[in-house]
């Protein structure tokens, strides 16, 4: 059986199949969820609102830490920030500007300001999003598009090596979670899009533009 990649638009075969099928994608190494399987937005808005994620909660502020300590060390409170996805918590929205940072928040269910995405910014943030793009080729191609020079795209999501055993790998228990990525995808996306590093760091991906 033989599907078409979202992110590099190239053929790619079965991989696995639960409540989902999987693909496995030879180009870019990305695996994805059949597009027959996935999500209409009215599930997936759902399982977002399920979300425990609560923006004091000091566990929370530690997880998505990769990327605010980060933002606080690369970039001064004068640089302008999107957190993209931001979702209902916008944890890192609120984290940096407690800190006095410039940064705004967007997410297509719950923060839709669409005219954010009508400027370029210093840097932006995307965590646990990027897992969740039915459409990873468009969405990056947007991230991109939403840079200034020289700046930086922070990305947080679980990454996929064959050492995983994927039948029992928890990150695809979520149905919402549609697009995994390796180490070689992210090389493809920084060939693709053109950014000129790529910093891989445990869960946390930083492209610079």
């Amino acid at each position: 059986m033989i599907k078409k990649c979202p992110l590099c638009q190239n053929s790619a075969s079965f991989f696995y199949k639960e409540s989902q099928s999987y693909f496995t994608c030879k180009v870019c190494h990305g695996i994805f969820v059949d597009e027959a399987q996935l999500p209409d937005e009215k599930s997936e808005k759902e399982r977002y609102e399920l979300h425990d994620d609560n923006a004091d909660d000091a566990g929370y502020r530690k997880f998505v830490s990769p990327i605010t300590s980060n933002i606080e060390r690369s970039f001064t409170k004068e640089d302008e920030g999107l957190d993209f996805g931001a979702g209902t918590s916008r944890i890192i929205t609120k984290v940096m500007q407690e800190k006095g940072y410039d940064i705004s928040a967007y997410d297509p269910y719950f923060h839709p300001e669409k005219e954010l995405l009508e400027k370029k910014y210093d840097y932006i943030a995307s965590c646990e999003v990027i897992e969740h793009f039915y459409h990873p080729a468009k969405e990056f191609e947007l991230l991109k598009s939403l840079l200034k020079k020289d700046a930086k795209l922070f990305l947080m999501t679980d990454i996929y090596d064959e050492r995983i055993e994927f039948s029992s790998w928890y990150y695809k228990n979520d149905p919402t979670h549609v697009f995994f990525y390796t180490k070689k995808t992210f090389e493809w996306i920084q060939q693709r899009f053109e950014f000129s590093n790529l910093l891989i760091e445990k869960r946390l991906i930083t492209l610079s533009n």
